[in-house]
């Protein structure tokens, strides 16, 4: 019974960081409109199982990215609130690495909606 209970109460620390993430960072937030515009998409394309697979783990690795830089930039900020050389460069790297599943994810995606997109025309 402990377990389980451990378990619910880690489920709170999962909400709480959604929604902190949701109401307080606009990059999330952007990531979180551009998803719904590509479910949307998804619904009017009427794509197939194993596109919305792929498409839905493209958006969970984005917003999974975009919520570890978050935590790399406040850990950076509590450490060291002012300007520091090295700190600056961990926050890039830390927003690098959102480049690196935007840039695929993105490819990805206008790979799944190409045929689609082709058709009307």
């Amino acid at each position: 019974m402990e377990f389980i209970r451990k378990r619910l109460k880690s489920l709170q620390y999962v909400f709480q960081g959604l929604f902190y993430l949701i109401k307080n960072e606009p990059p999330v937030m952007v990531h979180i409109v551009i998803s719904l515009v590509w479910v949307i998409l998804g619904f009017c394309f009427g794509i197939t199982t194993n596109e919305w697979i792929v498409q839905l783990l493209c958006i969970a690795i984005v917003l999974s990215v975009e919520g570890l830089n978050t935590a790399v930039e406040k850990l950076c900020d509590f450490i060291h609130p002012d300007h520091h050389k090295t700190i600056g460069i961990i926050k890039d790297v830390a927003a690098g690495s959102v480049g690196f599943a935007v840039i695929p994810v993105s490819i990805v995606l206008c790979i799944i909606y190409y045929p689609y997109v082709m058709e009307l025309f």
